[in-house]
């Protein structure tokens, strides 16, 4: 059958409470998205697969995935819809990012068991007393319902053209009368909504690997403006000619950043096309990009700078920067300076170009929650 995958992982993950959000924490070397979408995969031969992202994570997720990655929303359904938009298929499975270890079989048995049905459901019965409004229901009568769910994508999207909120696909489309079928699902198939929840048997602790990135950046110098390197006020009177405050460490710096992480370049972060960055402190960009590693799951190990500069001269303020970027990254900082032997642009005092390395390794999600039990 021709059946799209739909990945669910746009949410926030507020409730996960730890510095890196939970799609974003390394199975090995991969973000949970990404294992998610990759075990499907290799389960069943889908004709497409989607996966949502926050708004924010959109080309985070396209840097580093073969699938095709939407914009999601807020609310699950309302994502869904989003993702619905780009299926053409006669089938759909559904599933969430915070449901990794589904077993194999209970994927083959959603598609195997589609039959006449509407949608497919997997769930589990529950083992303790169930009690709703102070009345004890019948528990043997009481399912809890799992994803992913297969749908034919017709009803799936008839269902869905309501203004009231589901929780999942089987509850919108039991609203229009369609056909629901349950298959039983697994116990292993666990949701993770607390970082509590991560003793789960599929997700193995991230690789112990070195990723390491360079960045290089240049400015030319520029008459009466304020000259900051590495965050640091240089006491001259010129400046560098740049859409920012020009700080010509800190770019290059961050280039380093995002080339360990893989996510591109200083001006797909920050493009000198927006006015929002005109003359905007480069250490306010710099913690942007901090921020943004800390939540992908990255620790930065030591970053190594290399300042080319005829002039001005750094002998006094080396130790400054040094100190200021260390603690800006939380980690040890190399600074060196050295001329161009008058050499080139450089050598005849009419800007600078820094060089810089940085080492970057995945953040250990599964040392930090053996730690707590």
């Amino acid at each position: 059958m021709d059946v799209t995958l739909i990945v669910l992982s746009a949410g926030n993950s507020i409730r996960f409470n730890y510095p890196v959000k939970k799609q974003w924490i390394r199975i090995k070397n991969k973000p949970l998205w990404q294992f998610v979408a990759d075990k499907f995969n290799k389960v069943y031969n889908f004709k497409k697969t989607i996966i949502t992202a926050n708004e924010k994570d959109v080309k985070l997720y396209e840097k580093i995935s073969k699938y095709q990655i939407i914009k999601g929303d807020k609310e699950r359904q309302l994502s869904l819809k989003n993702a619905l938009e780009y299926v053409n298929t006669e089938y759909v499975m559904v599933t969430d990012v915070a449901r990794p270890c589904v077993r194999d079989e209970i994927i083959l048995k959603l598609i195997n068991s589609i039959k006449e049905n509407d949608c497919i459901v997997p769930y589990i019965k529950p083992v303790d007393t169930i009690v709703y409004e102070n009345k004890t229901l019948n528990r043997e009568k009481a399912k809890l319902i799992q994803t992913p769910q297969l749908s034919k994508t017709s009803t799936l999207k008839k269902a869905l053209n309501t203004d009231k909120l589901f929780t999942d696909e089987r509850g919108a489309i039991e609203a229009i009368g369609g056909k629901i079928a349950y298959i039983q699902g697994s116990e292993e198939a666990k949701k993770i909504t607390y970082f509590k929840d991560l003793n789960l048997p599929c997700l193995k602790p991230p690789l112990k690997i070195t990723l390491t990135g360079n960045g290089y950046d240049t400015h030319a110098f520029e008459k009466s403006k304020k000259m900051v390197l590495g965050g640091v006020e240089i006491d001259v009177d010129y400046g560098f000619k740049a859409h920012s405050d020009g700080d010509v460490v800190i770019h290059s710096l961050i280039d380093a950043l995002l080339g360990a992480a893989g996510f591109g370049d200083i001006g797909e972060f920050f493009p000198d096309s927006e006015s929002t960055y005109k003359n905007i402190s480069s250490t306010l960009l710099l913690k942007e990009i901090l921020n943004t590693l800390t939540y992908t799951g990255y620790e930065i190990i030591n970053a190594d700078i290399t300042i080319i500069a005829q002039k001005p001269k750094l002998s006094n303020y080396k130790t400054k920067i040094q100190q200021n970027l260390s603690t800006l990254l939380g980690a040890p900082i190399n600074i060196k300076a050295t001329t161009n032997e008058k050499m080139g642009f450089i050598g005849r005092g009419e800007g600078v170009a820094v060089i810089s390395t940085t080492n970057l390794t995945y953040k250990d999600w599964y040392e930090d929650y053996h730690s707590r039990k």
